[in-house]
């Protein structure tokens, strides 16, 4: 029964089945798949009864389970009741992606040669002079104005770690997908077969005419680092590494509501960032500009202090600029009298016993997915505020408030380059959509479907932008 309520907690939507079930016509067997679904752990979505014959019926049973394993368990459950047979099993998550999930429609109608003649040939090549003649026409003009593309190498895709460019395509699909409806944006999946940061650096500058914005995901670091900084000094569009910056900004947006609701100031507020990739390189850099002063950053070789020889260089990096109280030592000894912790590493690496040795009124960012670095359960047992990055919980901190609305400001505004000013302007006008009315430990940061989300970002940005001379070509 522990097991079942457990798995229950942790039902998600992206293990969910479809069985199609041929049963008898006894009333009670509508109940007994749901009763059986439910002492198995999983959450019954949907029961339809999709064909009936005089001694038959043919039942459609939709159900969530929290992996694929419980998925199994589930069918195998069902199939224990007397007088029901599983014909088959449908995985939704696989049905959504057949076939992909973006496509490209034309904007304009082709009825005749009329209209041929001025989409393409002869009339384009009027269009293609005048670019020629003047190339900062060519984001009025063509689709430059509103496309992003979306690069990768397919080395860190989620948590998966490795896993190839073509294993990646999926998720770059999704984030094409997310651009489209939450901004308006047509977005490309730009997968690359190479790992070479002077091959992808130069495979981007190539390709970069047809694009008003780059978009670099799941791309290992420290490589990552190396390769927004080279295509930030070489082109004059906009490059945002989300994995990082996007990250980064959200993390902000809810910290600054969090120290709201505990109240207390980010300049006073004792930081212990667990994790010191791509994601913790960005937190910290954008914390210590919006106002932080006492960040310490705890790795796989410990507290990070400048005097500690096994540094990388990227650690290194980090020791220089955060942890001003020189603490040595694992991450129990980082939380001590921390007022804030922030994950983006490893699962279930902190106890949660452990936070109660936080200050008082703590702040709990367990933000490692699909695991985190604590049991969010458990953890709000203990901390004032817990955010995660999963959708099952209150406090869900997801890049999706960020990136489209700051890519949809960057192209309006035809910016050439992101800046640290913008990134905190995005978080600050993520923070400002929940109101003090809204404000309450387990609402810190809106919902990605928030209706005014993508604009109040894209605005900020604008706003930005617009402050620094010759910003407009």
């Amino acid at each position: 029964m522990t097991e079942s309520i457990q798995r229950a907690r942790a039902t998600t939507a992206s293990y969910s089945i479809t069985m199609r079930l041929h049963t008898g016509t006894d009333p009670a067997v509508i109940g007994e798949l749901a009763t059986k679904i439910a002492e198995s752990g999983g959450i019954t979505t949907a029961l339809d009864v999709v064909d009936s014959h005089p001694d038959s019926l043919v039942i459609d049973l939709t159900a969530s389970a929290s992996d694929g394993d419980h998925a199994s368990e589930l069918v195998a459950a069902v199939e224990t009741l007397e007088g029901v047979r599983v014909h088959k099993v449908s995985d939704l998550v696989f049905l959504l992606h057949l076939g992909g999930k973006i496509s490209v429609e034309s904007k304009v109608n082709l009825r005749n040669r009329q209209d041929l003649a001025m989409a393409y040939t002869p009339g384009v090549g009027r269009v293609s002079m005048a670019i020629a003649e003047h190339p900062e026409d060519a984001r009025r003009l063509t689709i430059k104005g509103n496309s992003v593309a979306v690069v990768t190498d397919g080395t860190a895709v989620l948590g998966l770690g490795d896993i190839g460019p073509k294993a990646a395509l999926p998720v770059m699909e999704g984030k094409a997908a997310l651009f489209k409806r939450f901004a308006g944006i047509d977005a490309w999946p730009i997968c690359l077969d190479t790992t070479d940061v002077d091959e992808i650096v130069r495979t981007v500058e190539l390709i970069a005419p047809g694009f008003g914005g780059i978009n670099l995901e799941d791309i290992a670091a420290p490589k990552c680092f190396e390769i927004e900084a080279k295509l930030r000094e070489r082109l004059d569009i906009p490059v945002f590494h989300d994995d990082q910056h996007g990250t980064a900004i959200v993390v902000l947006a809810a910290l600054t509501n969090a120290l709201r609701v505990v109240g207390k100031k980010l300049p006073e507020a004792r930081i212990l960032v667990s994790g010191g990739g791509a994601a913790g390189s960005a937190i910290v850099q954008l914390l210590l500009a919006a106002g932080a002063v006492d960040v310490t950053v705890y790795d796989r070789i410990g507290l990070l202090h400048r005097d500690d020889d096994r540094l990388t260089p990227a650690w290194r990096n980090l020791a220089e600029m955060t942890n001003p109280r020189g603490l040595t030592g694992d991450l129990r000894a980082g939380i001590q009298g921390a007022d804030v912790f922030i994950g983006v590493s490893a699962p279930r690496i902190l106890d949660p016993a452990w936070i109660d040795e936080m200050a008082p009124k703590r702040v709990v960012f367990a933000l490692a997915n699909p695991d985190p670095e604590v049991d969010i359960h458990e953890a709000t047992k203990h901390a004032t505020v817990v955010a995660s990055g999963r959708s099952d919980y209150p406090n869900q901190i997801n890049n999706v408030l960020a990136f489209p609305g700051v890519f949809r400001g960057l192209l309006d505004a035809r910016a050439h380059d992101v800046t640290t000013e913008m990134l905190i302007k995005a978080a600050e006008a993520i923070a400002s959509v929940v109101t003090d009315e809204q404000l309450n430990p387990n609402y810190i940061i809106p919902s990605v479907f928030h209706p005014d989300m993508s604009k109040t970002v894209a605005k900020a940005i604008v706003d930005c932008v617009a402050k620094v001379p010759d910003a407009e070509e």
